[in-house]
């Protein structure tokens, strides 16, 4: 008990404040309100001079830090300790007199900040000798960020990779820079974008994030919040070309820094933010306080707090650490930093110093004191309930958003020119290479204007085919009058013995000798149209994920975004090279975790490019045999100029899919709709040429800011490539002539060309016989072919869902701040692939003919099948979606614990077959056991008991007591997604509340995954099975692996141990640490905390705000 409340408020401890005008008032009973928790040990007897006996303590500061909200907290719990009082040393006194005329205090709480006279501080300190809480001499060195990072180095901490430009006329050696395009090397040390470029003066805080080319270039400039904002996208490139600066190794992060407050070196307080790099758009709660989260420290990161804490001497102090590739890197240390806004903090901080005090002071006053001890904290965490299921795992694969038609042009080349450039970029090493950078385009489009000048002074007839490709290629390079990775690429392949055959576009008279096929790519961007559909679909997306308390609770999807911002949601998003592939993944993380601006940054701190051995790219340019021979096939059978018979139909369609039955009963004579086709081109192109020719539209533009001539190269190519010289369709070009007119027909329709509507029919209904077909005809052809696209995908995906319940080490929320969360310790584990049409193609062969179920003896599979055949386009946006749950009630290792559901949707809706849709059974039905139990077998939902869900978002939902969902009353949200009470497993349910666009017309069996009608241009997800264990899953992806041919065999071993090197192994922290020795006081004239030499004792407060891993195992999973 304190005795403070028997005394008279002349024997209350002082906590003198300045005031404005430099006058200073004694806190009055209200002030010194007494607060449960032992600040002091009382002594049973009263001691008559105990007021004579107090420590005081002195605050010497810039007067906005004395006097802000967390100071002014913790200066109050300080004073709850009986013998401790608190003097504020006014501002004008600190600035305007002498240091003999300062407070006198026995312990000096001092720090730097702007305008503040640190060397007066410092005289104070050596006149008075107090104990200091902060090394004063050290703060000189926090206020140049070289030696905060030469002590970091020098103390062991891991930091990013770095070098110092210091720009001073007397050291000319240190001020080598080196500026390329995407790259800077500074003193010998080479840095490839993303950098950062930081000034040497802590106090400058515009620092500068440079991007590649390759993702749009640019930079990133932060500076100190003004406002919502924290940082700007800016287009500018180049570095800055005076001042000092740190130049160092980007860290890829996911979007969050950890901000961590150390006081003293046995506590530290870690919170979460949203990175300024990412959009610069500060996240503020309803008082207007940046958004932070508490995260739990690893063994290893705590270690590093103590380290930071001894190095620099100052026991109040905050540093940010960046957590990437499985790895901590302390970035900054900022010195003196209090937490803003946590209770828990202020009673910490307030405590651990208050004992500092004691534990130093107490002894030379004679002042009673023994060490206070307390029961640790025990976390209450509500567990998970009943037959509610735990959502572990979200794994989907997708295709890109809405694009430019793509576009193709193939020549063979053998001008030594072009052999030069192979070998200079390391081409022989695979026999092929890809150009995306613009000094490599650049390098390109030199041969080629360096070739054709010849052309022009030696006119050689046997090369005029030639020349009019080059002239395409210097044509097509100079199209946008700037170079982007993201829109253009060459490709060059070694052919030893030259072209095998004539190409369908080229029929040259073969020539002897080694030769390069150059292809060259362009067009295939995402349009405007494609970012917001990936935008929007990740923003529906996160309504899968449980959770969503507190601020977020009044919008759809805040459970995700908590779980992201806290660390419990272990998320990675994968994306081919491809740019139109990435830039989807940028926009669908964007939507996802709520992010603004521009895409760049996102894409280079969000997005990893899995090029590794396959894993979302593939080369379309070399086929396997078996491709070879089904092109052939194709060919062969869509060149008959007869109408189908029944032999057609089964050698075309031998699965008896319904679409592609369809599809061949439109085009009846294949041979006369490639003649209808050709004809409407050729109509296209002349209503083309004729508008051109109208002064009105002479400036007309077009969608995308393409132009009526580049309409008119577009659609005068696919003319002239279609039909070959010998009169045969080359059958190849259907699905560009229908990327083409579903391009025109959505994006250009105010044009009003004729036709186009016949020409989008008939094309279409090739073109979906040719784009399946391609990847296989036959159940063993599609399998084949499937396989050697998609093998490292599938064994990833194995990967992903077999780590997720082995690997708990990653990124927990501390359990303090969980309470109403399931499973607080836990996490979610995110994989998201964004990939082209091929993958997504593959993928579904794979679950559809691999023989994941017998559809004989399941009835939901079997309807799975029947929706799929019915489906004829996987357009923009398809979803492969797999979801893992783990049942907490079922024994570890029994087969039900782990439950697994597939999800699909065949993405963007097109532009006319929206009635004619195939429709699935909704999202997550009934599972087929219960059929029985429906009234209607073919609606698996009755619309009467789903009325909460057609809720506006922001008023409280009416939860039905059939419904299986926990909402949060603010609605929109769910804490948990599964249900496997079997008394109601009959009842299917949404995860999405209902928009008021949904259209009333749809019919109640295709209701899908309701969330979508938040993105109305996209299909719902439909459920394929929900009833799937995870032994299942994992036996079929096993025996698929090693069905795969010996090469694809060795490949995947490859990938695997790739992935498998990722995991961090377990690190004994104890086995690391060494021995802190005590560092030299630099003034021993002032006392301070850093001189005794003894072990610090653990009475100074809690070990973290984190339950403490009794393990100290530190790993991460990086997959």
């Amino acid at each position: 008990m304190s005795k403070s409340s028997g005394m008279s408020n002349s024997e209350l401890p002082r906590f003198l404040i300045g005031s404005e005008v430099g006058e200073s008032r004694k806190l009055d009973n209200r002030d010194m309100r007494n607060i449960s928790g032992p600040y002091g040990e009382e002594e049973e007897e009263e001691d008559e001079d105990q007021s004579e006996r107090q420590i005081v303590v002195g605050i010497c500061s810039m007067m906005k830090k004395s006097t802000s909200k967390p100071m002014t907290e913790i200066l109050e719990r300080l004073c709850k300790f009986e013998y401790i009082t608190v003097v504020i040393f006014p501002e004008e006194v600190i600035l305007g007199e002498p240091v003999e005329k300062w407070p006198l205090c026995d312990c000096l709480i001092s720090f730097h900040s702007k305008g503040f006279p640190l060397d007066k501080a410092m005289s104070y300190a050596k006149l008075r000798n107090p104990l200091l809480i902060n090394d004063l001499n050290m703060q000189y060195f926090i206020q140049d960020r070289r030696e905060v990072y030469r002590i970091l180095k020098e103390e062991g901490i891991d930091l990013p990779r770095y070098a110092v430009l210091n720009r001073d006329p007397d050291r000319p050696e240190e001020c080598n820079l080196v500026e390329s395009e995407d790259h800077v090397e500074v003193n010998g040390e080479v840095f490839h974008k993303p950098f950062v470029e930081k000034p040497v003066s802590a106090e400058d805080h515009n620092v500068y994030i440079y991007y590649p080319t390759s993702a749009g270039g640019g930079s990133q400039r932060l500076f100190r919040k003004i406002g919502s904002r924290s940082s700007v996208y800016s287009p500018e490139s180049t570095v800055r070309k005076t001042g000092s600066y740190i130049y160092e190794e980007f860290m890829p992060t996911d979007g969050t820094d950890v901000k961590v407050y150390t006081v003293g070196p046995d506590y530290a307080h870690a919170e979460a933010r949203k990175s300024p790099a990412l959009d610069g758009k500060v996240e503020r709660d309803s008082e207007g306080k940046e958004i932070r989260y508490p995260v739990m420290l690893t063994a290893m990161e705590k270690l590093v707090a103590r380290k930071v804490c001894l190095a620099f001497k100052q026991t109040v102090c905050g540093f940010d650490l960046l957590r990437a590739n499985g790895h901590s890197f302390v970035c900054d240390v900022n010195g003196f930093s209090f937490v803003k806004n946590s209770m828990k903090y202020y009673d910490d901080c307030a405590k651990v110093l208050g004992n500092m005090v004691m534990r130093e002071l107490a002894p030379q006053f004679h002042i009673p004191w023994s060490i206070p001890m307390e029961a640790e904290d025990i976390p209450i965490v509500p567990t998970t309930s009943g037959t509610m299921m735990e959502l572990r795992c979200v794994i989907a694969v997708i295709r890109h958003g809405d694009r430019t038609p793509k576009q193709k042009m193939k020549m063979e080349v053998r001008n030594a020119l072009f052999f030069e450039l192979f070998e200079k970029y390391g081409g022989y090493k695979s026999g092929k290479l890809k150009l995306k950078k613009p000094k490599q385009l650049q390098e390109v489009l030199d041969i080629a204007r360096q070739l054709l000048a010849e052309l022009v002074l030696h006119n050689d007839c046997e090369i005029e085919e030639k020349k009019s490709k080059l002239e395409q290629l210097k044509t097509v390079l100079e199209m946008y009058g700037h170079f982007s990775g993201i829109n253009r690429k060459v490709q060059l392949t070694y052919l030893p013995n030259g072209q095998p055959k004539a190409s369908s576009e080229e029929e040259d008279t073969l020539k002897e000798g080694p030769s390069l096929l150059l292809v060259l790519k362009w067009g295939g961007e995402l349009t405007p149209a494609g970012r917001v559909q990936a935008e929007e679909l990740g923003r529906a997306f996160r309504c899968m994920y449980p959770g969503g308390q507190g601020d977020y609770a009044g919008f759809p999807g805040c459970g995700l975004l908590r779980l992201h911002s806290t660390y419990r949601h272990d998320l990675k998003i994968y994306a081919s090279d491809e740019g139109r592939v990435q830039m989807t993944a940028a926009a669908f993380a964007k939507g996802l975790l709520a992010l603004e601006g521009e895409l760049t940054p996102i894409l280079v701190q969000m997005v990893k490019s899995a090029n590794m051995n396959g894993l979302l790219d593939s080369d379309s340019d070399s086929l396997t045999d078996c491709q070879q021979r089904v092109k052939a096939r194709l060919h062969e059978i869509m060149q008959k100029s007869k109408d189908f018979n029944d032999d057609d139909y089964s050698k075309l369609a031998p699965t008896g899919s319904p679409s592609l039955v369809n599809s061949m009963g439109i085009i009846i004579n294949p041979v006369r709709t490639c003649d209808q086709v050709h004809t409407l081109i050729k109509s296209l192109t002349q209503q083309i040429c004729r508008r051109l020719e109208d002064p009105k539209s002479a400036d007309l533009q077009l969608y995308h800011s393409e132009s009526l001539e580049l309409m008119l190269q577009r659609w005068s190519k696919l003319e002239r490539d279609f039909r070959m010289k010998n009169g045969r369709y080359d059958i190849s070009k259907i699905p560009d002539i229908y990327d083409c007119v579903k391009y025109d027909t959505q994006h250009n329709s105010s044009l009003a060309l004729e036709d186009t509507l016949e020409l989008f029919h008939l094309s279409k209904a090739l073109a979906d016989i040719i784009i399946p077909q391609e990847y296989g005809i036959t159940k063993a052809e599609k399998l084949d072919i499937a396989s050697a696209y998609c093998l490292p995908l599938v064994k990833k995906i194995q990967l992903d869902l077999q780590r997720t319940h082995e690997d708990e080490a990653v990124n927990k929320l501390h359990p303090l701040y969980s309470r109403g969360v399931m499973s607080p310790g836990r996490h979610v584990r995110t994989r998201l692939y964004f990939t082209s049409e091929s993958h997504v193609h593959s993928l579904l062969n794979i679950f559809r003919y691999g023989g994941l179920l017998n559809e004989q003896k399941d009835e939901q599979w079997k309807q799975a099948m029947d929706y799929l055949s019915a489906v004829t386009e996987l357009n923009y946006m398809t979803q492969i979606v797999i979801m893992l749950y783990e049942d907490n009630n079922k024994d570890p290792s029994s087969e039900e614990r782990f439950h697994v559901e597939l999800h699909f949707s065949p993405g963007v809706k097109g532009c006319k077959d929206e009635e004619n849709a195939p429709l699935g059974f909704g999202f997550r039905p009934a599972s087929s056991e219960n059929h029985e139990k429906q009234t209607n077998p073919g609606s698996l939902e009755d619309l009467s008991q789903d009325e909460p869900d057609r809720a506006v978002l922001t008023e409280p939902i009416n939860i039905q007591k059939k419904s299986p969902l926990v909402r949060n009353r603010k609605g929109g949200s769910m804490e948990a997604l599964s249900e496997s009470n079997p008394s109601s497993r009959g009842l299917a349910y949404r995860i999405f509340p209902s928009s008021s666009r949904q259209s009333p017309e749809i019919k109640p069996s295709g209701l899908g995954f309701e969330g979508y009608s938040l993105v109305p241009s996209i299909y719902p997800l439909e459920t394929l099975h929900n009833s799937l264990s995870l032994k299942q899953v994992d036996e079929f992806l096993t025996a698929l692996c090693k069905n795969g041919s010996e090469t694809q065999f060795k490949r995947l071993k490859t990938l695997s141990a790739m992935f498998e090197s990722h995991s961090q192994p377990s690190i004994d922290v104890d086995s690391l640490e060494t021995p802190v020795t005590t560092p030299v006081q630099s003034q021993p004239t002032a006392q301070s905390l850093w001189y005794t030499g003894g072990p610090p004792s653990t009475s100074s407060g809690p070990l973290s705000p984190s339950v403490a891993d009794p393990s100290s195992n530190f790993a991460f999973s990086s997959e």
